[in-house]
């Protein structure tokens, strides 16, 4: 919301300086975006006057021009036709910047001819486009209070500072200057003036009348509409005084009809339309749209609309959406004599549904779909016709009417004790009044220290006790609501990181370190693709997708994972490894979502080497990166297990799910070909998925542990090798050897498998490696053998292993 200094005095009476108002305008909750005064860029060019001109003597279309400055006698060279002897322009010294062209003046010599300075065209200064030629001051010869010197913003009417503040959607009443100056004198920076909004009386009958033609059930999308027609009026430019204030808000002036209308838009937060009454054909009727009927609009576009819009409409057709925007057909021109005033109430909620259906955003819309002030259509037809009158002339007619404006007439009660209660303020009851009354407010009862307070029209978002709480402590000032810190539950604070965040933090520096890189897509997908991954739950699919692309929450992180993966790909990048730690979707519960690490890792294991030539990646790759997450996040790895039981998006027998117990916490493998062709991608590819929320979370802090210590004695390492079924995993027997003496065996490594016709038919030797760690002594051959003899023993106890010869 824009307007300038003098714009809010005309409703402010006020000596506040600028930066009173500017500072607040915050404090009463309309945020101050920022203060232009153009009369700052303009403070360096002033008032020259042009002594003689003479022609250039080396060139034709050019005048050397003697200039007074008030400061001395300067010599121009200028291009421009109109530069002449007597005319007063706007001179830019030597140093100076022009804004219109981005340009740092220099004195120099044009065509052997010194210069030391420019007079200025519009566009030099960035006031227009136009550069046909210099600004002439005083084109008709008189120069009147013309100087040499004068600073030239207050002669171009440029030194009103333009405010820009930021309007809640709260607020609707202060989409008007009016508005703004309301809460301005209600906190003490002047006094509000009263409307200028006289009874004009009707010299005629109006030939038009307005029609309501609505469904019963639909009567609250134009409750009331009003208007007057004028005539004999005479359509020309709007006064410079309100050119200049359109133009500083950044609108353009077009014609003194057109500028009224958008004026009382800006000024009173009352949009406006008028009919060129000569090109309506029948009386404005306000009804539904019609299925698939079409509107030119003021904008240049024709729109589609269907039977949940408003339009008014004639025997012609329609003539204007309602409350967003007029049709092109019953404009106003320049040939316009004859005006039809249109002042109506729309349905807030059915005017922002048909704006976002057409695309269509004007400033009509952003007031009506925030709620006007209903008894609006009382004074708009007023007010219209005043500046209709005293701009373009004619006669007004009586004022016409349709339908009953809507009672908005209510109380609400303010105990005198609330603001403190609440706010935190004891602000004296009297106070509260003056600041209730002030804001429009007026307090109808005052009874057992209770407050009775009838909300005015203007004001439809005051609802109960606590609005009036805010009214008052606002305009008293947030800044008296004193710094309460918040008591503290406990004498240490908080984590600052929540279990959750540390993990996907210490997942994300595990994947980064393995060398992968983190992706960040979207949590929705398609339906075909939700499907390749066991969608079925209707909970996770979206009513009102902004795409069928992205129409169901994801029930796999790997679904958008690989969608990455396969846009790679097609760019030529085949071998990657991506990671992403995000949510997959389970149901509309608040448990119904998981956080996941997923990775997945294409192509080769890495780039060619002369001494370790790549492989093909396989569920192993996977495995490890599902059990650095786990190690990185706190998970026993030592104590999982895995089983081949991954979902049937993984490869059966090439892939795997590491349990702790029931719970699941990782799965892993290559992806099965049936994703692969569906998903346009090439083999081999591997992936996992971590599931985070499953690891079970830290024990709680016990006794301190002892600083490891470091055994005194040489560990002794002994190689053995079983024979096992094919169909007993390796882990097993790693597991069980390990298990053999817990105290002395300090790790198990597999580091050999072996089949063969020696071995039989479904058989495999495993080949370990058992590091041992004496604590206490140094092991005797004894000693070691009896060792030996446990680890055997467990082996073939849990296993069925068979040591081999």
């Amino acid at each position: 919301m824009k307007f300038t200094f003098s714009w809010l005095k005309d409703h402010l009476e006020t000596e506040a300086s600028l930066e009173e108002i500017a500072e607040k305008l915050s404090m009463l909750g309309l945020e101050l975006e920022g203060v232009e005064n153009p009369a700052e860029k303009l403070a360096p060019f002033v008032v020259g006057y042009v002594i003689e001109a003479s022609q250039h003597p080396n060139a034709d279309r050019l005048r050397v021009c003697r200039v007074e400055t008030g400061s001395g006698e300067v010599q121009v060279v200028c291009g421009a036709p109109n530069a002449r002897t007597g005319m007063y322009g706007v001179f830019a010294a030597a140093g100076s910047y022009v804004p219109g062209t981005d340009l740092l003046l220099k004195s120099g010599q044009i065509r052997g001819v010194d210069s030391n300075g420019m007079l200025l065209s519009e566009r030099e200064l960035g006031l227009s486009d136009e550069h046909e030629g210099i600004i002439d001051l005083a084109p008709d010869g008189e120069a009147g209070d013309l100087k040499p010197g004068q600073p030239i913003a207050p002669i171009l009417g440029l030194d009103d500072p333009v405010i820009d503040i930021a309007i809640t959607p709260n607020r609707s009443d202060c989409l008007g200057v009016r508005g703004v100056a309301r809460d301005l004198a209600a906190a003490g920076l002047g006094r509000l003036k009263p409307l200028n909004a006289p009874k004009i009386e009707g010299t005629f009958e109006s030939p038009l009348k307005w029609v309501r033609d609505l469904p019963a059930d639909l009567q609250e999308a134009c409750p009331y509409v009003a208007g007057r027609s004028f005539r004999g009026v005479k359509n020309g430019p709007s006064p410079a005084w309100m050119q200049k204030r359109l133009k500083a808000i950044g609108l353009r002036p077009i014609s003194a009809l057109v500028d009224i209308t958008n004026y009382v838009t800006f000024d009173l937060g009352r949009p406006l339309h008028v009919f060129d009454a000569d090109k309506v054909k029948g009386n404005p009727t306000m009804r539904m749209a019609r299925e698939g009927e079409e509107v030119l609009a003021l904008d240049g576009r024709t729109y589609t609309l269907d039977p949940s819009m408003t339009v008014i409409a004639d025997e012609n057709g329609i003539e204007g959406i309602g409350g967003i925007m007029g049709g092109e057909l019953s404009g106003c021109t320049e040939e316009t004599t004859n005006v039809f005033l249109e002042v109506a109430l729309f349905d807030p909620v059915r005017t922002a549904a048909s704006g976002r259906k057409l695309g269509i955003i004007s400033d009509a819309r952003y007031r009506f779909e925030r709620g006007l002030d209903p008894d609006s259509a009382n004074w708009g037809p007023e007010v219209a016709a005043r500046l209709v009158l005293e701009l373009c002339g004619g006669e007004a007619s009586e004022v016409v009417s349709a339908g009953t404006i809507p009672d908005t007439s209510r109380s609400v009660t303010l105990r005198e004790n609330r603001c403190e209660s609440l706010g935190g303020v004891a602000v004296p009851a009297e106070r509260q009044v003056a600041i209730l009354e002030h804001l429009g407010f007026p307090v109808t009862s005052r009874k057992d220290r209770t407050l009775t307070c009838s909300v005015p029209s203007w004001r439809p978002d005051i609802v109960g006790e606590a609005d009036l709480v805010e009214e008052v402590l606002r305009i008293q000032g947030y800044e008296d609501i004193p710094v309460t810190p918040l008591p503290r539950e406990t004498a240490l604070p908080r984590p600052a990181l929540t279990e959750r965040q540390r993990r996907a933090s210490a997942a994300r520096n595990a994947l980064c370190w393995a060398g992968l890189n983190e992706c960040v897509t979207y949590s929705f997908i398609d339906e075909p693709t939700a499907q390749l991954f066991g969608w079925e739950d209707a909970a996770i699919k979206l009513d009102n997708p902004i795409s069928t692309d992205l129409s169901v929450m994801r029930p796999s992180v790997l679904t958008t994972l690989l969608q990455a993966a396969q846009r790679n790909a097609d760019r030529g990048h085949g071998d990657l490894g991506l990671f992403e730690i995000g949510p997959l979707y389970k149901g509309d519960a608040p448990e119904g979502q998981d956080w996941t690490a997923a990775v997945v890792r294409a192509g080769q294991s890495g780039p060619r080497h002369w001494n370790a030539p790549p492989r093909p990646l396989d569920a192993f790759d996977a495995k490890a990166d599902a059990l650095a997450v786990l190690e990185a996040v706190g998970a026993p790895v030592e104590n999982l297990q895995v089983s081949t039981d991954a979902p049937h998006w993984y490869h059966p027998g090439r892939s795997g799910q590491l349990r702790l117990g029931p719970k699941v916490l990782a799965a892993f493998g290559e992806m099965h070909p049936r994703i692969l062709n569906r998903l346009d991608l090439k083999g081999p590819l591997v992936a996992c998925e971590v599931f985070l929320e499953q690891v079970p979370p830290p024990k709680k802090a016990g006794k301190l542990k002892a600083a490891a210590e470091l055994a005194p004695f040489q560990p002794v390492e002994r190689d053995f090798a079983f024979v096992v079924d094919e169909t007993v995993p390796a882990e097993k027997v790693l597991r069980a050897a390990k298990g053999a003496d817990k105290a002395l065996i300090a790790q198990v490594d597999l580091f050999d498998v072996f089949r063969g016709a020696a071995l039989g038919d479904g058989k495999k030797s495993l080949a370990l490696a058992v590091t041992l760690q004496p604590r206490e002594a140094t092991l005797t051959e004894e000693a070691l053998e009896a060792v030996s003899a446990k680890i055997v023993a467990q082996v073939e106890k849990h296993c069925g292993g068979v040591l081999r010869g």
